[in-house]
């Protein structure tokens, strides 16, 4: 107990100072989200991946807290799917190399015993979603760190309920991280997560999920991982959705996910962040008491009817612009198209008035 209380803190300790010195090499060697109203730079995920690995696996160096097998691959699988993201923060990359690594690490850490083969699959299927569904929610401030420290505490409860010690201890300290992140994130943010600290966040609470749920029947399991993740997972499939019925490529962004609607209903980012992480703590207390077996399994039905009765509510939203010949536009406004002679005539008519005026007078 006063372990995990030391090594939270000292998490959160660590992630707020190291948040802060990253900045400045972010700024300096260019990586930043450029698709804000400012340039935010993309290393406050490095803060969290890292401050998460050292601190959890100081405990096993000093034999403080040992670490279960299951729990030091998922830590070593972790900051791989770190590492890839860590590239397509620094260099673009396609989508297929994100999700095509995060599958690969997501097979190593599956336990297959358990799950049988078929139930791993779909189980690295889920893992894979989940990375990549959080990855999409940092798009506004402080949202994936916010869902990643309410799920952690979910997802540790139940771990803590399964005697997993070293898996509790390893999300108490993603969660302290998450949370010295956020003092530096919240609206107006002043560094982002970027795809390493988004997709470490997701991998590691999905993976961590499959393993409190080992043992339990498909379809129970299945109800109480999707409350868990309730947000990320009704942020795919509106986003899926959404893209098919525009005809749009799946893996192309756009301005169509969950936040994006709500602020086009005139909520501020703050708001955004708030209502969303309310909702996201809705379906994790659901999930938690339904894998303590406190609640009926049929409860989860609420928070699967909630999320879908949210996604058609907001698919409706227009996101997109108008068709144009390249495509699909943005939703700055409908497409004009460009005059070349506009500007000559523009700074020809000056000109043309004084000769006017000249051979007038």
């Amino acid at each position: 107990m006063l372990y995990g209380i030391a090594a939270a803190t000292t998490a959160l300790l660590l992630a707020a100072v190291l948040t802060v010195l990253l900045r400045a090499p972010a700024r300096r060697l260019g990586v930043l989200d450029r698709r804000r109203q400012r340039p935010l730079p993309l290393f406050g995920g490095v803060a969290v991946a890292l401050v998460t690995c050292l601190v959890t696996a100081a405990g096993e160096w000093t034999g403080v807290a040992p670490l279960d097998d299951e729990v030091g691959d998922l830590l070593v699988a972790g900051a791989v799917v770190a590492l890839l993201g860590l590239v397509a923060d620094v260099r673009r990359v396609k989508a297929r190399f994100l999700i095509g690594g995060t599958a690969a690490a997501a097979a190593c850490v599956v336990p297959y015993e358990e799950t049988g083969v078929p139930g791993g699959l779909l189980a690295v299927g889920w893992i894979v979603c989940v990375a990549i569904g959080f990855r999409s929610l940092d798009h506004t401030d402080a949202l994936a760190g916010t869902l990643g420290v309410v799920t952690a505490f979910g997802v540790g409860v139940c771990a803590a309920a399964e005697v997993m010690d070293g898996l509790a201890a390893l999300l108490s300290v993603l969660a302290a991280a998450l949370t010295g992140f956020l003092m530096h994130n919240w609206p107006p943010a002043r560094v982002g997560l970027g795809s390493c600290g988004s997709l470490f966040t997701g991998f590691v609470l999905a993976s961590a999920a499959v393993f409190t749920r080992t043992g339990y029947e498909l379809s129970s399991s299945a109800g109480v991982l999707f409350a868990l993740t309730a947000v990320a997972g009704a942020d795919v499939v509106l986003v899926v959705l959404s893209r098919r019925l525009a005809g749009r490529p799946l893996l192309r962004r756009g301005p169509d996910h969950l936040a994006h609607r709500l602020r086009r209903l005139g909520l501020t980012p703050a708001g955004v962040t708030i209502l969303l992480g309310v909702a996201g703590f809705s379906g994790v207390l659901v999930g938690v008491l339904v894998h303590m077996g406190w609640v009926a399994e049929s409860r989860v039905l609420w928070v699967v009817g909630g999320a879908l009765l949210v996604v058609l509510a907001l698919l409706p939203i227009r996101v997109y612009g108008p068709q144009g010949p390249q495509g699909p536009r943005g939703t700055h406004g409908p497409h004009r198209p460009r005059d070349p002679h506009g500007a000559a005539r523009r700074s020809a008519s000056p000109q043309v008035s004084t000769q006017l005026r000249v051979r007038n007078g």
